[in-house]
């Protein structure tokens, strides 16, 4: 089983990314779960949403406390222990940010990866500047960092599921699906 935690906060789109990102791995013919927590004042606040996939049902029914992996939506996040708790070594951290990956320097065995998944959204006008919408963006880099599923399967999810400016969420993955830093060298 493979467990991600998504991090954000409130207006971002952690929830609909869990959720796009859960239509893209079951069309690919895996089982999975997706669920939000946040508390009562959204916008804004830390929200977060966990994912499990796996080939077998999935009978669990609590939230993530050692995931495989983590998106943070907003790299503040970072600093926060409740965040960054937990995750397995060898695990990814994708982060949302203009940063390299060198430049987060996190104890423990993990492999990092970051993506301007901010200024994509707002190349393809997807939110505001004070509040762009990174969700579908940063799926595109998670297809790339962590394998789950195919960067087709989730452009198809976008396109099938968002309501508003599908075409404009399509191409903001497929950018970030090439513009992500890897922190690590790629297999070949």
């Amino acid at each position: 089983m493979i467990e991600i935690r998504i991090h954000g906060r409130g207006g971002q789109g952690a929830v609909v990314a869990s959720k796009i990102l859960a239509d893209a791995v079951f069309s690919e013919g895996q089982q999975v779960q997706a669920f939000p927590h946040f508390g009562v004042e959204r916008r804004g606040a830390p929200v977060a949403a966990f994912m499990r996939i796996d080939e077998r049902p999935i009978r669990l029914r609590n939230e993530i406390y050692e995931p495989d992996h983590l998106v943070i939506l907003d790299p503040t996040l970072t600093g926060n222990p409740a965040v960054m708790k937990g995750l397995k070594p060898r695990g990814v951290i994708l982060i949302n940010t203009d940063l390299p990956p060198q430049r987060f320097d996190f104890s423990g065995d993990f492999r990092v990866a970051t993506v301007d998944a901010s200024r994509i959204a707002l190349d393809h006008q997807l939110g505001s500047r004070s509040a762009p919408i990174v969700n579908t963006a940063i799926l595109g880099a998670l297809a790339r960092v962590i394998p789950v599923c195919s960067l087709d399967s989730i452009v198809k999810a976008i396109s099938d599921g968002v309501p508003i400016y599908p075409e404009r969420n399509a191409a903001a993955a497929r950018d970030a699906y090439k513009q992500v830093v890897l922190g690590w060298q790629e297999e070949a």
